[in-house]
């Protein structure tokens, strides 16, 4: 897999028949190592090992529904009471982070509310938080700030 621009981590790759997998921490199993799947994997172990989330506190890829159509998020990060708090979009090296990118984490967040939203692709990052009523584009934030 290609190198991201995140600090190296340690991940469980295995290889079962033609297939390689990798283990996801939060779901406790193997998953299949798609280009989009290492950028989760980055970023969930980012949420854990940087940010310090607990495990509990990050729900992968499950569905919400808008306009009576089935969505997935990629991830979303709790925060202490309950509430969504960040809202992460994974999407594979070779796919730019555009307006479409943008709109469809948009649409994901009209149905979770959540205060920060950060679009990856593993190489580029967006982050967004809520100001007033809108998004604002800001850096990733440091460590520490996100408490």
């Amino acid at each position: 897999m290609e190198n991201l621009n995140f600090p190296q981590y340690d991940f469980s790759v295995q290889m079962n028949e033609q297939k390689k997998l990798i283990f996801d921490i939060v779901r406790k199993k193997f998953i299949p190592l798609t280009h989009e799947e290492w950028v989760r994997q980055h970023c969930i172990h980012h949420l854990i090992l940087y940010y310090k989330f607990p495990l509990g506190l990050i729900s992968i890829e499950r569905k919400i529904t808008f306009n009576k159509l089935t969505k997935r998020f990629d991830i979303v990060v709790f925060n202490k009471n309950g509430n969504p708090y960040i809202l992460v979009e994974c999407k594979a090296p070779s796919i730019a982070l555009t307006s479409e990118v943008i709109l469809q984490a948009g649409v994901y967040n009209s149905q979770l509310d959540t205060s920060h939203i950060w679009l990856t692709n593993g190489i580029k990052h967006l982050w967004l938080t809520k100001t007033e009523n809108q998004f604002e584009f800001k850096t990733l934030p440091e460590l520490g700030s996100l408490r």
